[in-house]
């Protein structure tokens, strides 16, 4: 309950009071920000996935916005020798909008990724997006085989069967590519596990299931008992480093990261960036209330 009301309450202060947190996990207002934090970590040996801040879009202008920026940032990205790729949220070109739109939209961003052979990486939303958003993914994988890939949340009841119908186009000349994450989104106990035991189970059953039949996978997890337990999956299917990743958020759990880099594993962190910061960093609070408790100590300890 005093979770649910800090997170009620804090998107009301002043822009200046929320950036206190936030600046710690968001690299920065412009494309400059983001390639000033991509080359910091691409210097360690740590790869990027680049995102623009501003889903869940009011009209089709912010699509046609948001589409140019992401192929201006791909222009910018390559020029500056980045060593990354980029992830889009489908709501930011008008999947609630207007569906066909929204995927010619983001088929001219994939195939700008393509022609420069990179990658894009489609997040998942909440659950009124999962079956578009798997059906964007299967529709773009068909003309760009090796360009584009999807985020699956191990959370939700359905994950393992959208696993298993996937694994049905899943060939070498079209291998699947996925992010396997836990899942941010407050959704009902009637589609998505709520309880920390059970989440990690299943994340875990998921991912052997995607290891053993040989998809890459993005392991996406600050949890350490998860990534204990993906060191062991790896073992067990002798799974070559070049057939998975650790991936992270900008500025979470930053020794923990450390020590995966230390041991020879790949490494890609989430970078986010753009004028619509306040309203990512509001949603996420909306949608996971416990990331309160933690952002006020985040601005106590640091000031």
């Amino acid at each position: 309950m005093i979770n649910k009301l800090i997170a009620s309450v804090l998107p009301y202060f002043p822009k200046k009071f929320i950036w206190l947190f936030s600046k710690s996990y968001i690299s920065g207002e412009t494309i400059d920000d983001a390639m000033r934090v991509s080359h910091e970590f691409n210097s360690r040996g740590i790869k990027v996935t680049i995102d623009v801040l501003g889903e869940f879009i009011r009209d089709l202008n912010e699509a046609q916005r948001n589409k140019e920026e992401y192929i201006n940032l791909i222009d910018f990205a390559h020029k500056s020798g980045i060593d990354g790729n980029f992830s889009l949220k489908p709501t930011s070109f008008g999947l609630l909008i207007d569906r066909e739109v929204c995927y010619n939209h983001i088929r001219e961003i994939v195939a700008k990724a393509a022609s420069i052979n990179n990658f894009i990486r489609i997040d998942m939303e909440d659950s009124p997006c999962t079956d578009m958003e798997i059906d964007l993914y299967r529709r773009l994988k068909a003309e760009f085989p090796r360009s584009v890939g999807l985020v699956l949340q191990a959370y939700l009841h359905r994950t393992k069967a959208d696993i298993e119908k996937l694994l049905e186009v899943h060939t070498p000349e079209a291998p699947l590519n996925f992010r396997l994450c836990k899942g941010i989104y407050n959704e009902p106990a009637s589609i998505a596990w709520k309880k920390y035991d059970e989440i990690n189970s299943h994340y875990l059953d998921d991912l052997e299931l995607l290891l053993g039949k040989k998809v890459y996978v993005g392991i996406a997890t600050h949890d350490k008992p998860l990534i204990d337990g993906a060191y062991k999956l790896i073992e067990k299917y002798n799974v070559p480093r070049n057939m998975y990743e650790f991936q992270m958020l900008y500025g979470v759990t930053p020794k923990l990261r450390d020590s995966i880099v230390s041991q020879g594993h790949t490494m890609r962190i989430y970078v986010p960036f753009g004028k619509e910061w306040f309203g990512y960093c509001t949603r996420r609070l909306k949608e996971n209330p416990r990331m309160a408790s933690d952002i006020i100590k985040a601005i106590f300890v640091k000031g």
